[in-house]
């Protein structure tokens, strides 16, 4: 037994009884990501319902404890179609979103989106183990925040610099490679101002910033000169791409997203 599984054999047991295994529906209507999803959740200890169709998971609503539905379904069908009727007719029932892309906003009936991809099985068994324990009456803390922009960062990738910013250059989040590359850990950055407390030169990123944030235009540079004003040794014959784009913060506010890498 793997330590996933002896972890949730452990949270599940009571008085030395076996654990009670968790209902969980599963949609997709890819037949090979349906077969390895639900092998992986039952090797984890969970009890599968899948589903290949809204109308098949449909009729599975009252038999699951918490629901797993893959959002783009095709033939113009969607995961969130089922999540509407779920929450309807068993509101407390947790739901978790997949989608292979960042384009459906967060919100709506869901209570959580998930990035396929990347760490997908990682982040699934450790949202399912978080609703289980709130369905057992244990407090879940999920930091939001951290969540939804660590997935825009992953999404344009883990080699690039990614800093999401304010229009006045306030931190809200550096990814690993950023923190790294102005050498700070990551958490120092958050709620402090790149312009205040950076000691080197940042070029005429304030006035990007402000523009970005302002028309909603996305700026594209490449440049030999990358983020900061004069180039890093070994960095001389460099061509960077640096991009900087509009985005909503966590709390609805006007925001940035700056990217960078070296091309060369």
């Amino acid at each position: 037994m793997d330590e996933d599984q002896s972890s949730l054999a452990s949270d599940n047991a009571e008085g030395g009884q076996p654990p009670e295994h968790v209902r969980v529906l599963l949609l997709d209507d890819d037949p090979a990501n349906l077969l390895l999803r639900a092998a992986v959740l039952r090797q984890n200890g969970y009890e599968c319902f899948p589903a290949s169709t809204a109308e098949d998971a449909n009729e599975l609503l009252d038999q699951i404890e918490i629901a797993v539905l893959d959002y783009h379904l095709g033939q113009g069908k969607f995961g969130t179609e089922v999540a509407a009727r779920l929450r309807e007719k068993r509101p407390s029932v947790p739901i978790i979103i997949l989608s292979a892309t960042l384009e459906h906003r967060f919100g709506g009936v869901e209570d959580m989106h998930l990035l396929k991809g990347y760490s997908a099985v990682e982040d699934l068994l450790s949202a399912l183990r978080g609703f289980e324990a709130k369905r057992r009456g244990a407090p879940v803390v999920v930091d939001a925040r951290d969540f939804y922009y660590s997935r825009i960062a992953r999404a344009i990738g883990v080699d690039v610099l990614v800093q999401i910013l304010s229009p006045e250059g306030d931190w809200v989040y550096v990814n690993d490679s950023a923190a790294a590359y102005l050498e700070h850990p990551r958490e120092w950055f958050v709620g402090k101002n790149m312009f205040a407390e950076m000691s080197v030169s940042l070029r005429d990123w304030r006035e990007v910033l402000q523009s970005v944030a302002t028309t909603r235009e996305t700026y594209i540079d490449r440049t030999r000169r990358g983020l900061l004003a004069d180039a890093r040794e070994g960095e001389m014959n460099a061509t960077w791409s640096v991009l900087a784009f509009p985005i909503m913060l966590h709390d609805s506010s006007n925001g940035v997203v700056l990217s960078a890498r070296i091309l060369d």
